[in-house]
């Protein structure tokens, strides 16, 4: 353990939760912004779909933990969403089930205290062209499609509005961007750092509009050993000092 105890926020998901530490993420994106205030916790899995986050459900996040998160982001349905293989193998999962996997998900985090909050993320959309051409010799054919993406974020946010889970809607806010398929992915699938500024984007605003007692947007919580002090920086003045605890002006984007 290290102290101060901060509220924990857990990513938790598949390979764009996992990722989202890389290549200017979306989760090292929040690690910054809530510096000082929060600790972001990666639970990333590559590749993986609802099937196998229910079954380590219990271990990531035990019901009898005496410190339970405060935010929990979760994102399944990328793989879940590929078309099935001919030989009943890989990360498909079809809808229904991929509805009663999520439920039975949300219901699992909202019980871990009366205080824990959810945001789900939808599915994006993907560059279908780019993912056709990235042929692989140790893959079979990956059948990815934004029609089967669109079905599964509807069904995502449906289930998240029947759950009074806050929800964002990733599928629509990627389209709402010119040249989103060129500049929103690395490989037509996973994100680049402007598909994740997007992310960011989309979280900071559930965070804010919530209502949330205490509130989880950043300007909301308080920052860590924030006092004034003599060993700050000495200001121009040559007699006071300046408190750099609340500084942003090393973000390219000054978020909200």
């Amino acid at each position: 353990m290290v102290g101060p105890v901060r509220p924990q926020f857990v990513l938790f998901g598949s390979s764009i939760v996992q990722l989202s530490f890389y290549n200017g993420g979306w989760g090292a994106i929040l690690a910054d912004v809530y510096a000082r205030k929060a600790d972001i916790l990666l639970r990333g899995y590559y590749g993986w779909n609802s099937r196998r986050a229910l079954e380590v459900l219990d271990h990531v996040f035990p019901k009898d933990d005496s410190n339970p998160p405060s935010l929990i982001i979760t994102y399944f349905g990328g793989n879940d969403s590929m078309g099935p293989h001919p030989s009943g193998l890989g990360p498909h999962v079809p809808l229904p089930e991929f509805i009663d996997n999520m439920r039975k998900i949300a219901i699992h985090l909202k019980s871990l205290s009366d205080s824990t909050r959810l945001i789900f993320l939808s599915c994006p959309p993907v560059d279908e062209e780019r993912v056709n051409k990235n042929i692989s010799q140790y893959l079979s054919h990956l059948v990815r499609t934004n029609e089967l993406c669109q079905t599964y974020s509807e069904a995502c946010i449906k289930l998240c509005q029947e759950l009074d889970v806050k929800v964002v809607d990733l599928f629509t806010a990627f389209q709402r961007r010119d040249n989103w398929k060129t500049d929103c992915f690395t490989d037509g699938v996973h994100l680049s750092a402007e598909g994740s500024k997007i992310v960011v984007a989309e979280i900071l605003k559930v965070l804010k509009e919530a209502e949330w007692k205490p509130s989880l947007h950043w300007k909301s919580m308080p920052t860590e050993f924030s006092d004034d002090s003599p060993y700050d920086l000495v200001a121009a003045d040559g007699k006071t000092t300046l408190n750099p605890s609340e500084w942003t002006f090393h973000r390219a984007i000054q978020w909200d």
